[in-house]
């Protein structure tokens, strides 16, 4: 095959990032667009040696899990890849990647599968970070997600995955940045909701003059969101202007409340995360004489909920700025039983006194490097249990070898949570169970 070559085949998997799988004479052919199940009519607009890259003509057999894309801009915009596999289909085959990464990584199976942990499709996402781009040749401002494969900025009217107060955000900014005297000098704006209040936080390469910061507020007051400017890294984020609330979301049926900064990390997806707490609460079965080590614990989102629970639970983080928030949030909610640690989870010989301690129950929420430099720890800890929270089924899989093949533990079940609708990031849970 040639580049622009126009060819025809079965589509039989689905692959990571969302492209159809063919078969050309035994080479592997990714073809963005296509479903399993399709017989499809494509263009090769890259050829590799070990596979190709193509495009999607036609569709000559339709797979019954093939919808219409709600959002007007699906294949131009970077942000969602999967429109056009029902919600259900998209499940199935996280959770087939999951369980064949687990198998083929790790080889490990786990006993019993968990249903997967679902949640809106739309108006879901309540971090974002949109690309602003002043572009001379159309005159105007851009304000956006990345295009698909492409360093361009999409022009969006309406996001349909964005929370629904800001589907028309993108829009709005554009429209905003356009009036402003720093319009070339806002490359980016960021978005964090919480349940109560929102922010945007918007990167400015120049100090804004006072016109500038007038429209700013006028924004903030039109569209009811808090203003927040970033001149440059994330420790100069300030606000427009004073006394702002603070950003909160709710989680154990809404006894403990979380406060966060608002570029803090915090999960995409806030119903998702209350149900993931709920779910990690009931795997984890903390009680009152058990001592329990939450790792990459963040601003407390699980912490705090456990040591409802639980008799002492030590929450540990790389961020020193998310540990103090920690801190806060536990005095906030009257939680006493906490002791929280700034430590670099990736460097365990330099690792404090707390890792000496015997610990009940682990939680596990790394970011998607996993967590292998931590395990051997675990011969120390001994836990009988360990929750382990996902955002990269490919490490979790490694360390899930490592837990069950090297240190003894039972993957007693594992499932898929579906986090980010729309898009092929896997989030998942898995439970490791100790056999003594």
């Amino acid at each position: 095959m040639t580049p622009g070559e126009i060819q025809e085949a079965d589509v039989v998997d689905l692959a990571h990032d969302g492209r159809g799988i063919a078969r050309d004479a035994g080479k592997t052919v990714f073809i963005d667009g296509a479903l399993p199940g399709e017989r499809v009519r494509y263009r090769v607009l890259k050829r590799r040696r070990q596979f190709d890259e193509a495009g999607l003509v036609e569709v000559l057999t339709a797979s019954p899990d093939r919808v219409a894309p709600r959002c007007a801009h699906f294949g131009l915009c970077g942000g969602c890849s999967l429109q056009h596999l029902s919600a259900p289909a998209q499940l199935a085959a996280k959770e087939r990647q999951l369980l064949d990464n687990l198998q083929r990584i790790g080889r490990v199976v786990p006993r019993r599968v968990l249903a997967p942990l679902k949640g809106p499709e739309w108006a879901y996402r309540r971090r974002a970070r949109l690309g602003v781009k002043y572009v001379h040749k159309k005159g105007r401002v851009l304000a956006g997600f990345r295009e698909r494969e492409k360093p361009y900025i999409a022009d969006l009217q309406r996001c349909e995955v964005l929370l629904e107060p800001l589907a028309h955000l993108p829009r709005q900014l554009a429209a905003l940045v356009e009036t402003l005297d720093l319009r070339e000098k806002i490359p980016q704006v960021e978005v964090a909701g919480g349940d109560a209040a929102t922010a945007l936080v918007v990167r400015v390469l120049e100090q804004p003059g006072a016109a500038d910061l007038e429209k700013l507020a006028a924004f903030g007051a039109a569209l009811k969101v808090q203003i927040f400017l970033q001149t440059g890294g994330l420790d100069t984020v300030r606000p427009l202007q004073p006394g702002q609330a603070p950003l909160s979301y709710a989680v154990d049926a809404g006894r403990v409340n979380i406060e966060f900064g608002p570029v803090d990390f915090i999960q995409v997806n806030g119903e998702i995360n209350v149900s993931m707490v709920a779910a990690a609460l009931e795997l984890l079965q903390p009680t009152a004489t058990d001592a329990v080590l939450d790792l990459f614990c963040g601003l407390g989102n699980f912490t705090l909920p456990v040591a409802r629970r639980a008799g002492q639970v030590v929450g540990v983080e790389g961020d020193a700025a998310l540990v103090a928030k920690a801190r806060a949030n536990a005095a906030g909610n009257g939680i006493g039983n906490t002791a929280f640690f700034v430590e670099n989870l990736f460097e365990p010989a330099k690792f404090g006194p707390w890792s000496n301690e015997r610990y009940d129950l682990v939680l596990l929420d790394p970011p998607r490097a996993g967590a292998a430099e931590l395990l051997p720890r675990m011969a120390h800890w001994r836990p009988r249990r360990v929750v382990y929270i996902s955002c990269h089924p490919g490490s979790l899989a490694r360390d899930a070898g490592h837990l069950v093949h090297d240190l003894g533990f039972e993957l007693t079940c594992a499932g898929v949570m579906d986090m980010f609708p729309h898009t092929t990031h896997v989030e998942s849970i898995a439970v490791f169970e100790s056999p003594a």
